[in-house]
């Protein structure tokens, strides 16, 4: 059977299992797991606190440090409330495509990496050769942040990492970093009628977001020299304010959702400081010289690592190697590839399918796609024989 018919099976079996992010990838994971470790693969399997999902980390070839890691995220999106034409956990083909949740999104990558391990398997590799499936990257890339944690106690130490997202086989050498916040303003209720006598939660929260508003400008002034995102300079945005039950009630809790997407560790550091600062300098003196209780907390939901494009990438040299591929692109997407690079990993994104596949009804990757992809792996197979 072709490795293209190898790979067209095992993602319909990967779309069958519905790895809503809310929900376990135990069965998935365990699946992958029996695969590779039929091929001789060690295999192990890093199950989180909770005991619903889990890591997996198998590896082919020497045990030894310097490896090449294949990663991809198990997990998928909600279809709720989507218009699907057909099943979205039944994988269908039709005029070149697979459509199914997580076609692209990123089972299309995986299925490539287990139809090709057996070629792996039955070679005498230089170096290690490592794949990795985690969990929970759409909810805050919680698996990698776990896993890269897990590989430094068991001190396993790869070199670079090839991170498999719709890329459409493009090189991607940097994307911005994604940090997302949720914070909450617990004032003091009272009749409306005498406003001075309550603390007013959401009055305190309208101030906040002024300020992140008035921050949001200052980061276009800090934009890097040769920023080559689109926007160039570090984003910032409101996604929600809640708070209030009634108009003749002061509001005594509220909350606000916000986003940053920066383009440095230098920009999330700053928001952040200038934004504490605010809060322990005027808003929380104003709010407790009314009601010593009063709280404004900051809550991190996620703060995902952007991958930094650095001159010297042996793991954009390999893929460039391997695709022929003249040049690596940037993006403002975020993925789990600034985790390796944090870990001491050169990384890259490059996948089959495209990203403006991902998440919506109908989600498909091209056949022709997944042969691309094929092809790059199996030319780092002979690579690593050769070497």
């Amino acid at each position: 059977m072709a490795l293209i018919d190898d790979t067209k099976e095992i993602l319909g079996e990967l779309i069958a299992f519905p790895t809503i992010s809310s929900d376990s990838n135990l069965e998935l994971i365990a699946h992958a797991a029996d695969r590779l470790g039929a091929l001789g693969a060690e295999t192990r399997v890093l199950v989180d606190e909770t005991g619903s999902k889990a890591n997996l980390f198998a590896t082919l070839g020497p045990e030894r440090d310097g490896g090449i890691v294949l990663s991809g995220h198990s997990d998928v999106v909600p279809v709720a409330d989507q218009d699907w034409s057909a099943d979205p956990f039944a994988m269908r083909e039709a005029d070149g495509r697979l459509y199914g949740r997580g076609a692209c999104d990123m089972k299309g990558f995986i299925a490539a990496v287990l139809a090709v391990a057996p070629l792996f398997a039955s070679r005498q590799l230089s170096r290690p050769l490592h794949v990795c499936l985690t969990y929970d990257e759409e909810v805050g890339c919680l698996g990698a942040r776990k896993l890269v944690g897990d590989l430094a106690a068991m001190d396993i130490r790869p070199s670079l990492a090839i991170i498999g997202e719709p890329t459409e086989m493009r090189i991607i050498e940097g994307h911005k970093g994604c940090c997302e916040y949720t914070t909450v303003f617990r004032g003091l209720e009272g009749h409306g009628s005498v406003p001075d006598a309550g603390v007013n939660a959401v009055e305190y929260a309208v101030r906040y977001v002024a300020r992140l508003m008035e921050l949001r400008e200052v980061l276009k002034a800090r934009t890097p020299d040769g920023s080559r995102f689109e926007p160039p300079w570090t984003t910032l945005q409101v996604g929600r304010l809640a708070g209030g039950v009634a108009h003749n009630v002061i509001p005594g809790l509220a909350s606000v959702d916000w986003e940053l997407r920066p383009v440095s560790e230098a920009d999330r550091h700053f928001i952040c400081e200038q934004v504490d600062a605010y809060v322990a300098g005027e808003l929380l003196p104003a709010m407790r010289a009314v009601h010593g209780t009063a709280d404004i907390v900051r809550h991190v939901i996620g703060e995902v690592a952007g991958l930094e494009p650095v001159d010297n990438n042996e793991a954009r040299r390999i893929v460039a190697a391997l695709t022929g591929a003249n040049g690596a692109d940037v993006v403002s997407f975020g993925t789990e590839a600034g985790l390796f690079q944090q870990f001491g990993m050169s990384a890259v994104v490059c996948g089959p399918g495209s990203i403006a596949q991902a998440h919506k009804p109908d989600e498909f990757v091209e056949v022709s796609q997944l042969q691309a992809c094929i092809a790059m792996l199996t030319g780092l197979a002979d690579k690593l024989a050769a070497a």
